[in-house]
């Protein structure tokens, strides 16, 4: 898996706590535990370590929400491929993350930032895999992924509360 990390934000000492290396093992892990459903492993994702700022320009100006959230999902639009291309996609999209959104939910809800930003790529990984949350069954079929991967990984489950 190809793992592009751009560090875009604004203040330098955001973000320190997760290496490159370390943010592509982490995608590794996902690849490896979403097979056989999904077979990403030659798949390439663009990772986006932002601000609030930024993403919450990007919420308004694509989503309409004028405010900050943790994390935003771009999957790659295929529509312009010839048919004969469809088999050299391996791009799957860009995952944008807020790190004050991050830092602050993770001290709300009591978990370490560590974690929660695991969390957030998981969750932004499977939105670009077609995974959503807008209804009640989407919803858990999305969140049963998430808490089935983050325990392998000996991450409780993020939607329990601390």
């Amino acid at each position: 898996m190809d793992i592009n990390i751009v560090r875009n934000s604004n203040n330098k000492s955001h973000w320190k706590e997760f290496s490159d290396d370390d943010i592509s093992s982490l995608f590794e892990t996902f690849a490896d535990h979403l097979k056989p459903e999904h077979d990403i492993s030659e798949s390439e994702v663009s990772v986006v370590l932002s601000d609030s700022k930024t993403v919450q320009d990007l919420n308004a100006t694509y989503r309409q929400k004028d405010k900050p959230t943790n994390v935003l999902s771009f999957p790659y639009d295929a529509l312009d491929m010839l048919p004969e291309q469809a088999d050299e996609i391996s791009e799957l999209g860009d995952i944008i993350l807020a790190y004050e959104v991050l830092v602050a939910e993770a001290e709300a809800e009591g978990k370490s930032i560590e974690s929660h930003f695991k969390h957030l790529c998981l969750h932004g990984l499977l939105h670009l895999l077609g995974y959503d949350h807008e209804e009640d069954d989407e919803a858990e079929e999305m969140e049963a992924l998430e808490i089935k991967i983050l325990a392998k990984m000996n991450i409780k489950n993020p939607y329990q509360d601390a």
